[in-house]
């Protein structure tokens, strides 16, 4: 008998094809030549534009590496008050000129850049005294929170709020990223279906707008700039400062993967998981972090996000592999501390009974609360030693409907990824909670 959940659900997909050489045609720019802005009246700040090649060519390109646009200057604030001024003075000028913030340059298609304007490059923020930096406080109303620079990085902000015992809830898997950065994208990973992603925990914004107002903004008070510039892609303004809610951080993470080769079976397991959910009711059973990957014979069996299966069941898995073409793999989290460490193998037990994966390819990992969420680090760090990390990345994310998965298997990843033979890099498929 079919079994049908009752939440609205959708699945994100993640397609990351990576590009092991390059390709000359790939990301092919034109010589830099620096163009003139407009004359400013901005003597106070005139000394921290840098229009060197090396920051002008660093300043052209992102993470994804296709798009190069070259800014005229990048700027080097010291403090949130240089950012105002220069808004105010662009705003303000008879001939306007782009201004993007940088904070990582992790985009894939350019949204960092501002082609003939200014970049403002973040993280020299990050090197001053006077900014907001991490705070962490308790308000009567909220609970804890920890108020956070723009420019700050989300592996800081996990080690300074640990020290207080707690931490953010929903993260992305690569924590090396500005918090203003994933804000203005939503910052979606495998916590999401519990926790709904980044932007639906903050609490509170200070904004510096496009006529370059200083705005503090949240759910009560400039509520239209508030959902505008969360998800907004950068287009609403410069995320100077966001209020990120906190909870009791757990010690450890039990991490389970389990192989399928029935792509039906995958996703109404992974349905199934994300519909205990109950954050509010403090559900025990509910996990807190599921994802799900395609193991296909293009790529390693261990790929750069993280080394799990052990090398002496890799022989196992690729014959698997070898039979169905495909296998799909069921990633999933639970957390636990010193007072639920007893119970954390008996939940794990009661969630996964009656799932239809194969049987003895059942695999977990006993790590860190930190280990875990900083899982894809090792993996950076091993490409870029080999080179292979400032590559193109032509990836790509989707929302699919629960309606259309089933089409998207057949006709993308058999048809098309498998058939044609296109993709080493890691392909991610995982179901969301419409109402987080």
């Amino acid at each position: 008998m079919a079994v049908n959940y009752p939440l609205s659900t959708y699945f994100i997909l993640l397609l990351i094809i990576t590009i092991t050489r390059l390709i000359s045609t790939v990301g092919k720019t034109e010589q830099w030549k620096a163009p003139l802005l407009p004359e400013l009246d901005i003597d106070n700040i005139s000394h921290k534009f840098h229009d060197d090649p090396e920051t002008i060519q660093m300043a052209s390109r992102d993470y994804g590496n296709m798009v190069h646009e070259f800014p005229a200057v990048v700027f080097r604030p010291s403090s949130i008050d240089d950012i105002v001024t220069l808004i105010k003075s662009s705003y303000n000028s008879f001939a306007p000129f782009n201004i993007a913030a940088r904070g990582q340059g992790h985009s894939t298609h350019g949204q960092a850049m501002a082609r003939d304007g200014v970049v403002v490059d973040m993280a020299s923020l990050r090197k001053q005294t006077n900014g907001v930096a991490i705070s962490v406080s308790k308000d009567p109303l909220i609970g804890h929170y920890a108020d956070v620079g723009g420019e700050q990085l989300w592996i800081d902000v996990l080690h300074a709020t640990l020290e207080h015992g707690l931490a953010p809830v929903s993260w992305t898997d690569y924590l090396y990223l500005t918090v203003g950065g994933t804000l203005s994208n939503a910052g979606i990973s495998g916590q999401t279906f519990r926790y709904g992603p980044q932007i639906s925990n903050v609490h509170e914004m200070d904004v510096i707008t496009g006529k370059g107002e200083f705005v503090t903004c949240s759910s009560q008070k400039n509520l239209e700039l508030f959902h505008a510039v969360l998800g907004g892609l950068g287009q609403f303004g410069v995320i100077a400062r966001a209020r990120i809610a906190l909870e009791p951080a757990p010690k450890r993470v039990k991490w389970v993967r389990l192989l399928y080769s029935d792509f039906s079976a995958f996703t109404k397991d992974q349905e199934r998981l994300i519909s205990i959910n109950g954050r509010k009711q403090k559900t025990a059973l509910a996990l807190d972090f599921l994802e799900g990957i395609l193991l296909m014979n293009q790529g390693p069996i261990n790929n750069w996000r993280s080394s799990f299966f052990p090398l002496s069941d890799h022989p196992r898995i690729a014959s698997l592999i070898t039979e169905h073409s495909i296998l799909y793999c069921l990633e999933l989290a639970k957390y636990y501390d010193d007072q639920t460490e007893k119970n954390v193998d008996k939940e794990i037990h009661v969630l996964l009974q009656g799932l239809a994966y194969i049987p003895g390819f059942y695999y977990e990992k006993n790590v860190s609360y930190v280990e875990f969420l900083n899982r894809v680090r090792s993996g950076e760090l091993k490409l870029q030693s080999q080179g292979l990390w400032n590559v193109p990345h032509p990836w790509l994310n989707l929302f699919i409907p629960k309606s259309q998965i089933f089409d998207f298997n057949s006709g993308v990843f058999k048809d098309i990824i498998l058939k044609r033979n296109i993709s080493a890099g890691p392909i991610l498929v995982y179901p969301m909670n419409r109402n987080k």
